[in-house]
C-alpha cells in the first residue's frame, strides 16, 4: 500500500496520477479564485 493511500483517502486509486492532478488543479483554482477574490475586495481593481 501506498503512503498516499492513507487517511482519509483510504481507497483504491488514491494515488493514481491521474486523481492527484485533478486534486491539486481543483486546490491551486481555488487559492487563486480566494486570492482574486480577496484583492478585488480589498482594492478597486476592475
Amino acid at each position: 500500500m501506498s503512503d498516499l493511500n492513507r487517511g482519509i483517502m483510504k481507497f483504491d486509486g488514491a494515488d493514481s496520477p491521474k486523481l492527484v492532478t485533478i486534486s491539486t488543479v481543483v486546490l491551486l483554482g481555488s487559492i487563486f479564485a480566494l486570492i482574486i477574490w480577496a484583492l478585488q475586495s480589498a482594492y478597486a481593481v476592475g
